[in-house]
């Protein structure tokens, strides 16, 4: 089975981690993820992560180091989701792709209605935290 790959950032900033809701009108609209996307043709995935930030929210990050990864089957299309954590961001949060961002301390993830390839970063964090 063939996966696609796509990048997702754990923003960190204090005690707290960045989580974003997508728009309505988009796939899995109004659940929260970790923001990041699709790597394009001969990119790695920190220039391609570092280029989605820019892009969805028009911030400037550092990427510290590779959490973890998630596999999901969604009924269009199946995606390998790694994630990396940003410790190190510049400028101000212009939404995109999001109606919302919150930031959040990881005991309070299960609030939240998560994607379902995000959850196993949720896991993570809650098991191993940052």
């Amino acid at each position: 089975m063939k996966y696609l790959k796509v990048v997702a950032a754990v923003i960190k900033q204090k005690d707290k981690i960045l989580i974003a809701r997508r728009k309505k009108g988009k796939h899995l609209e109004l659940k929260w993820e970790y923001p990041g996307g699709k790597l394009e043709k001969y990119e790695d995935e920190i220039a391609a992560l570092k280029r989605e930030l820019k892009e969805e929210f028009s911030i400037d990050t550092e990427i510290s180091k590779y959490l973890t990864e998630s596999f999901y089957e969604y009924e269009n299309i199946n995606i390998n989701l790694r994630a990396y954590l940003v410790e190190n961001f510049s400028g101000n949060f212009n939404l995109k792709d999001h109606d919302k961002i919150d930031w959040i301390k990881i005991e309070d993830i299960e609030k939240y209605d998560f994607a379902p390839a995000d959850i196993p970063i949720n896991n993570y964090l809650i098991k191993h935290g940052l």
